[in-house]
């Protein structure tokens, strides 16, 4: 059984990871609408693959990660609505709030069972937990810097998985942490680009009006 989630979890989780990566790499060449569809399979893999890790994870008693794991569907969700329907498309209020509530409320809920953290797993867990919850939340608005909060959750997850001899999961972290890294490189420049241009504009329209 262990097995089977594992795979079921980590397939998904990783194909994930790569349809982020792949999708920032269709966005960096123009193509919104192509872009929008990628990103939509990439929130649908990631929801598919949320069930088999909070199994995984409550079974192995890290209740903390799974419990929170569970929050985060919240921000998958918003994830998928924001890019089906495009930025200006609009989503739910209630849901926007709601996902963003879920990440203080899962951090505190986390040093509250705790009572402390006194051991390596316990870090590890809060590491997965912060970084799962906030870099969700951010990639769901479609902001780059999540996936800085995503490296965090990916080396947290891999100690955590690593300590409890999940080394298939493990190995998945490590191919996942990949992904992002590519998929923030192409996102932060394509950022830096669309700066520099903007900066270009409004310089020659200064120069104009002058």
């Amino acid at each position: 059984m262990q097995v089977f989630l594992q795979l079921w979890g980590g397939v998904f989780y990783t194909l994930n990871k790569i349809l982020f990566s792949y999708s920032e790499h269709i966005k960096a060449r123009g193509d919104e609408v192509e872009f929008r569809r990628w990103r939509v399979a990439s929130w649908v893999v990631y929801i598919v693959g949320l069930p088999a890790w909070v199994i995984l994870l409550a079974g192995n008693r890290a209740w903390i990660a799974a419990g929170v794991e569970s929050f985060g569907f919240l921000s998958m969700l918003l994830g998928l609505v924001i890019a089906y329907r495009g930025k200006g498309g609009g989503y739910p209020k209630w849901l926007d709030v709601t996902a963003r509530l879920c990440i203080p409320l899962g951090f505190l809920y986390s040093l509250y069972d705790f009572g402390g953290l006194n051991t390596v797993n316990q870090w590890l867990e809060i590491g997965l937990v912060v970084g799962f919850l906030v870099g969700t939340y951010l990639l769901a608005k479609e902001r780059s810097v999540g996936y800085l909060w995503y490296v965090l959750m990916h080396v947290s997850a891999g100690g955590l998985m690593w300590s409890q001899g999940l080394l298939w999961l493990c190995a998945q972290q490590v191919l996942s942490l990949a992904f992002i890294v590519d998929a923030y490189k192409i996102a932060s420049g394509q950022k830096k680009k669309e700066t520099g241009s903007e900066s270009k504009i409004d310089g020659g329209s200064t120069l104009s009006e002058g």
